[in-house]
């Protein structure tokens, strides 16, 4: 490993590198989800497209992305997209397209990345946008250099550790903590863009705005996946009559499939920031209207001020990096708990041949689901944003630790959960912190991107719950982040949660965008949705390229298997059911239910780029 990478929280090893970036065994393709919801999406995809421009000439690729052939879902499967120069893989083909057309003008990966994030936010509104936070992970090609932006919302100056504990001294439900002000963080995604574009852009800040202003003003068609989500929400967005005057008809019914739905607030607030920039947000009208709405919400008013939305900012943050069979896996630092949690996973697994197992194997996800218990156990306690709770970052990841954990693997049966307990990490005091109740529910967006320089884009972004905290102003739904926080701020045996709230402190995320190295070159991108289950979802995806040789098509659509914090959720209408009574005979709780991911993977190697789109949601990948 060259000094390129900084090596602040890398574990260290002697394993040798790879001279190839995959093996080569198990050719034969992973069987796919019988159960593919995406191809209602798929079939609308295609008129999505055409509506925003005309394909361009490598448009097999494209047009066998987003419009498969008839016949059953699973013969419907996608090929990985290939190219040669650069590669976008996101959850939206207009958001695709916007990115798309800023690199054949000559953008970057970070310029593409404007445009794709201001789009998402129009026509996947209830995934991320400007009312939200992102974290993204960057390697610039010219300085050889991998480092992390963190844009996570921030909880109010005047908010503290009872924000969500009610007047009967327990804690709020859920969706009565999450609807209203009271949930709402400062946004960072403006910021984001701005600071991401200053430091490594290289088109005019303006242009990049263009499409998503364009397509805001005439229209998008709803989605079928957007269309399902209105109906499933359709009460709670009825609280705010700004969100409901705007996904909702007028007699009150969620918008259908195939809707025109305009948003001339949106295009407005985009050419604010086009030409005033990220202050514009985050002062002036857009902040005072912000602020107006959290504060004045008539359900559950919140403690945002213009002094919060002034005074935030962007973080640039060293990578945390671990070894994991001779790549580097690197990704985002606390306040996530992803890249932590994913080393732990694959640090504790490494000793054991799931290669050789394979992705049918009980085995295999016997192990990785015990790792995955193991892991979350540690996240649990000692995980936090780190500006404000100390965490030996290294010792986390430490060899030697995840080593000593690994070896509570080495049986043939599930752990009992008397032995999945937090451990011991070198330089952290158990006796310090008590065990988090956080609560992260699915949604969020992910995608990756590859500029013909060999920057790589890899980014998550989020307004936490779907929809948000339901609150909407200046066309954008503000987010609902700070109930990634834990709602008790002690444990039951009265010791402080390192994730309590606390003034301006960053709520802990799963979000895990991931960057693998290879030396000093990044060979894949990856990432996914998905709220607490990110991390073994994104666990996976690396898993099922290093170990079992498959391509990036083949990892974002291959059966889920997840656990967490004991259940081994398993996904209901894949072959992956068919484990679930093995698992269950090794002594796991499995349940069989939906695990909607969103994976959208890049691989860079010798031959060029390949991508792959989680099957799972309505998005393409597209390279030239």
């Amino acid at each position: 490993m060259t000094g390129k990478i900084p090596p602040a929280v890398r574990a260290a090893s002697q394993a040798p590198a790879k001279t190839e970036i995959l093996p080569s065994f198990a050719k034969d393709k992973f069987p796919t989800p019988s159960r593919q919801r995406a191809l209602p999406y798929l079939a609308l995809a295609g008129l999505l497209v055409a509506l925003a421009t005309p394909l361009p000439s490598h448009a097999q690729q494209v047009t066998d992305a987003i419009a498969p052939e008839s016949g059953s879902a699973t013969n419907q499967m996608r090929q990985a997209v290939k190219s040669h120069n650069w590669m976008i893989s996101a959850a939206n083909p207009l958001a695709v397209q916007a990115g798309a057309d800023v690199l054949r003008r000559g953008g970057n990966a970070i310029d593409a990345m404007v445009a794709v994030q201001t789009m998402l936010g129009l026509v996947e509104p209830q995934s991320s946008g400007l009312g939200g936070g992102s974290f993204m992970v960057y390697y610039d090609a010219a300085n050889q250099k991998l480092t992390t932006m963190d844009a996570r919302e921030t909880a109010p100056m005047a908010a503290d550790e009872n924000l969500f504990m009610g007047k009967d001294g327990e804690p709020l439900k859920f969706y009565d903590a999450v609807v209203g002000g009271r949930s709402v963080g400062t946004p960072g995604t403006p910021m984001l863009l701005e600071k991401a574009h200053q430091k490594w852009g290289q088109m005019a800040w303006p242009s990049l705005f263009e499409m998503a202003i364009d397509r805001a003003d005439k229209g998008f068609l709803v989605s079928p996946r957007l269309a399902e989500l209105l109906k499933e929400d359709g009460d709670r967005l009825k609280k705010d009559p700004e969100t409901a005057a705007y996904f909702l008809d007028a007699d009150g019914n969620p918008l259908p499939a195939g809707k025109l739905l305009k948003n001339p607030q949106y295009a407005n607030t985009l050419r604010t920031l086009a030409q005033g920039g990220a202050d514009a947000f985050y002062n002036g009208p857009i902040a005072d209207a912000i602020v107006k709405k959290v504060q004045g919400a008539s359900w559950n008013p919140g403690l945002l001020s213009q002094a919060d939305l002034s005074a935030y900012d962007v973080k640039e943050r060293e990578p945390v990096c671990s070894l994991y069979r001779g790549y580097d896996v690197c990704g985002m630092g606390p306040p996530s708990s992803g890249a932590l949690t994913i080393g732990q996973i694959l640090g504790m697994i490494e000793p054991y041949d799931i290669g050789k197992y394979g992705p049918y194997s009980a085995t295999s996800w016997r192990l990785i689901g015990d790792a995955s218990r193991l892991a979350f156990a540690d996240r649990g306690r000692y995980m936090a944003d780190s500006d404000f709770v100390p965490m030996n970052l290294k010792g986390l990841v430490d060899p030697g630790y995840l080593a000593q954990r690994g070896r509570l693997l080495d049986r043939g049966l599930a752990l009992p959960a008397s032995e999945v307990k937090p451990g011991n990490p070198p330089q952290i005091h158990a006796s310090n912190w008590g065990d988090d109740n956080a609560i992260e529910f699915p949604c969020t967006s992910h995608f990756s991107i590859v500029d013909s320089w060999g920057n790589v884009v890899s980014m998550t972004t989020t307004i936490e719950n779907g929809f948000g905290s339901r609150l909407m102003t200046n066309g954008f739904l503000l987010n609902n982040e700070l109930t990634d926080f834990s709602f008790k701020p002690v444990d039951a045996n009265g010791m402080p949660v390192a994730n309590r709230v606390e003034p301006g402190k960053r709520p802990r995320s799963s979000m895990s965008p991931t960057i693998v190295m290879q030396g000093d070159k990044p060979v894949i991108a990856t990432g996914s949705p998905g709220g607490s289950r990110i991390i073994g979802y994104v666990t996976q995806s690396i898993i099922a390229m290093v170990d079992w040789g498959m391509d990036p098509q083949q990892a974002a659509a291959m059966p889920h298997l997840v656990n967490r914090f004991g259940t081994f959720d398993v996904e209901a209408g894949t072959e992956a059911a068919s484990l679930a009574p093995k698992l269950t005979a090794a002594g796991f709780d499995t349940k069989i239910t939906d695990l909607n991911s969103g994976l959208h993977i890049i691989k860079i190697g010798p031959d060029g780029l390949t991508g792959g789109a989680d099957p799972r949601r309505e998005g393409i990948v597209m390279g030239e």
